[in-house]
């Protein structure tokens, strides 16, 4: 077992000088300098010499019938080269990421606040934007279906979508639902093997994924017919797939280049204006740029579902969990999205990494008219974890235990099985996670007779001088899966070549990957580095010239796309021996290529590399499939369903001034196991990056959306975590390689974001007493004001 402890900026600073630029080292990000100094090109700085500028008309209703759309004066304003309705769609109306229920522009109703009516480009924004505002749309307004109780009762309320437009009803409302029971479920002869039994019902608000850099794209029409588009995405070729049908191309003629992505975190997993900026390079035989404004953003991409969700866990006396009976409710918005696979992860995570024996689980999704919701970090597990997590609180005050040795206490380990009935077949060191984190040194106690005034509830406000603050700390353990799941063929592929330039051995490495900020070029480079012994490195921009790379998303890229170069580079060092084999008759079993040279432990160096490949290239192509997942049983839940499992444990300090409810969080300490830490910087970064969205989610973080209507769509009124907000974030890495995966590694960017929320409400229940059951904890909340 191997173990990393970073903690502060000299660390980080003293790995990355002592490390090599291979796997396990730490090399700057190769656009780390560009986007430190503002030169990086995003996506929004895109430019074509003869570009138009498109814009849409939203719906300011979330649910109405559209009785007519009259563009007549919007196409007189000067400057103006189209206006389109879904009329002027050449090919299929609908898309989907997972269910086609999505119309590129509205067809005769709308089903959110902010829906797609119209497009315009024009010569300039400001005139596109003029334009928009003189489309006239009659609307028959309609009371939105907005509660759970009004979606589940559709024949009093009404339905989101007719139950014959799609396939995809279960019943009613509902996009799609998990069951899941193991051991003898959850009856009354089961309760009663509980000595303790307690209940809660929980609530999370919408978050957001509050990206910085907004949608934008732009559209160049070719000369074959087809288009080419430049767009800041998490999954070019499946943008692509969605995209050809509705543009009615083959996929051959829609051809996606990734542009600089300023963030994702699941709110680029969908579409939002490639078609729209397609179908009006098409129309008008010119380039088309889009550029969201901020509020257009917050109704362009999905949110992370929010949920209600009911908990009711039984233990014995010592505190052996007997069993867990859960319902969890997300709401899924006006269209699907992912909501099946984030109501898979709901179910099948929905109990954490605890043995229990009998469990019964509901999931669900509902259509609503409110906001579209799908993947964001930590994709269903968030809302899940804290709900079990609160749970375990609860637990331990009911039977008189301290929180971390219940949750060791029934905690798994490698060889349990999952409520699923999947076995754990890789470590999961959960309770030693839980011990780690309690280990490691508390920040300094709360001077009350001098404190300093700048580190308190309020800070500079000068709200209190130490008066009514009160500190608290807390813990949670998360679980989350790696990967796609539940049957999908998730795949990755990669092309490598090795060539040389200026006298050097070059590689090339070319995926369809989409950096959104998570590092993978960095990784990347270092897997060829280190497979092929090479110090230059070059990385292809991503496009749909090559095979699917899949998403950006479910922590796969680092296993799954470095996987498929790990393979790639692995064939090419392969045809490289082999050649140099068939040519100079070495017969060593030990041939490796290092250094820029072929090289032998019993021989020492044979050639250098250069004088082996001449003027020749060698070129690889590779998949990388990881091993095969069943989908869940509808009823059961029962199957293989994950490829991975990922674990990581958090421990938080706050302080609160009880009398004003605010909240400072201290610190918030995470260790994590990570099987290898290809780039400990890297891994470090994606840790502390997960804990401050989960600190988000835990304290400021949430749309608020009143009768389907979205009322903060804004970064003035929609409060993320700035770095007067964000506290020290020590980390702890352990290293227990799955052996399941490319260099042992597991997924690192989502457990964090899962299991961090719990933590920092726990310490914030310590310190007041109160239950706190719903995320974000607000002032109110606090002081009793609601």
């Amino acid at each position: 077992m191997t173990t990393r402890t970073v903690q502060g900026e000299k660390n980080l600073q003293n790995i990355h000088q002592s490390s090599k630029d291979g796997i396990g080292g730490s090399p700057l990000r190769p656009d780390g300098h560009l986007k430190v100094r503002g030169e990086f090109a995003y996506s929004s700085d895109l430019w074509h010499e003869d570009m138009l500028w498109g814009t849409a008309l939203r719906s300011p209703h979330p649910r109405a019938n559209i009785l007519s759309v009259d563009i007549s004066e919007a196409l007189k304003v000067p400057g103006v080269y189209a206006v389109l309705t879904h009329e002027d769609i050449p090919g299929e109306k609908y898309y989907g990421l997972e269910i086609a229920d999505q119309p590129a522009l509205a067809i005769d109703k709308v089903r959110y606040h902010g829906e797609a009516i119209a497009l315009v480009a024009a010569d300039h924004p400001e005139t596109a934007r003029r334009a928009v505002r003189k489309i006239e749309v009659e609307y028959e307004v309609l009371t939105p279906i907005t509660t759970e109780e009004q979606c589940l009762n559709p024949e009093v309320h009404g339905y989101v979508h007719e139950p014959h437009e799609y396939k995809s009803h279960a019943y009613g409302n509902v996009c799609h639902e998990q069951k899941l029971v193991s051991g003898l479920g959850v009856t009354d002869e089961v309760r009663a093997l509980a000595d303790v039994i307690v209940t809660g019902e929980y609530e999370v608000g919408m978050q957001d994924q509050a990206f910085l850099g907004p949608e934008s794209g732009l559209a160049v029409p070719a000369e074959d017919g087809g288009v080419d588009l430049y767009i800041a995405t998490q999954w070019l070729h499946v943008d692509r797939q969605q995209m050809a049908p509705v543009l009615d191309l083959p996929l051959e003629k829609v051809r996606l280049t990734l542009a600089g992505v300023g963030g994702a975190f699941g709110g680029r997993e969908d579409l939002s204006m490639q078609i729209h900026a397609c179908l009006l390079a098409l129309h008008t035989g010119k380039p088309v740029k889009i550029v969201y404004a901020r509020d257009e953003s917050f109704f362009g991409h999905v949110h992370r579902h929010p949920a209600r969700m009911r908990y009711e866990h039984g233990a014995t006396r010592d505190g052996k969990l007997v069993f867990a009976d859960c319902r969890i409710v997300l709401d899924g918005g006006a269209y699907a999205s992912a909501s099946p696979a984030v109501v898979g992860n709901a179910a099948s995570l929905g109990h954490g990494p605890y043995v229990i024996p009998n469990v019964g689980m509901h999931a669900i999704a509902l259509y609503s008219n409110n906001p579209s919701c799908g993947a964001m970090r930590g994709f269903g597990a968030v809302q899940a974890a804290f709900g079990y997590e609160s749970q375990m609180d609860r637990l331990a005050e009911a039977l008189g235990m301290d929180p971390v040795e219940l949750r060791q206490l029934n905690a798994v380990t490698q060889g349990d099985r999952m409520p699923t009935g999947q076995e754990i077949d890789a470590p999961a060191p959960v309770a030693e996670l839980l011990q780690r984190v309690k280990d490691m040194p508390l920040p300094p106690p709360l001077d009350p007779e001098h404190p300093d005034v700048r580190t308190l509830p309020g800070a500079l406000s000068n709200t209190s001088h130490g008066e009514g603050i009160v500190r608290g700390v807390g813990y949670s353990v998360g679980i989350k899966n790696v990967g796609f799941s539940e049957g999908f063929d998730d795949y990755s592929t990669a092309k490598v070549r090795l060539e040389v330039i200026g006298g050097e051995p070059v590689a090339m490495v070319h995926t369809a990957m989409a950096e959104v900020g998570q590092g993978g070029v960095t990784v990347h480079a270092q897997i060829a580095r280190t497979e092929l012994g090479v110090e230059q490195v070059t990385i292809h921009p991503a496009n749909t010239e090559v095979g699917s790379a899949g998403s950006t998303s479910a922590s796969r890229q680092t296993y799954m796309t470095g996987g498929a170069v790990k393979l790639a580079a692995e064939a090419v060092r392969h045809e490289l021996l082999e050649r140099g084999r068939q040519r100079y008759g070495w017969t060593q079993d030990d041939l490796a290529l290092a250094g820029g040279k072929v090289v032998s432990a019993s021989a020492g160096v044979l050639i250098p590399m250069v004088d082996l490949l001449g003027d020749d290239v060698i070129e690889q192509t590779r998949e990388h499939h990881h091993r095969p997942t069943v989908p869940f049983d509808k009823e059961t839940g029962q199957g293989f369903g994950h490829v991975q499992y990922t674990f990581c444990a958090n421990r938080a300090v706050v302080d609160v001034d009880v009398e004003l409810g605010l909240v400072k969080v201290v610190e918030l300490t995470a260790v994590q196991d990570v099987g290898k830490a290809l780039n400990p910087l890297s891994v470090v970064g994606q840790i502390q990056g997960g804990c401050t969205q989960a600190l988000g989610l835990a304290v400021m973080e949430e749309i608020v959306v009143k009768d389907g209507k979205v009322r903060n769509a804004s970064f003035t009124d929609y409060l993320i975590p700035t770095i007067l907000d964000t506290p020290p974030i020590p980390v702890q890495l352990l290293e227990l390689p799955d052996p399941h995966a490319p260099y042992g590694l597991r997924g690192v960017g989502e457990a964090p974001t899962v299991s961090a929320t719990p933590s920092i409400v726990a310490a914030i229940r310590q310190a007041t007493g109160k239950a706190l059951t719903r995320i974000p904890v607000r002032p109110e909340h606090l002081t009793d004001t609601l």
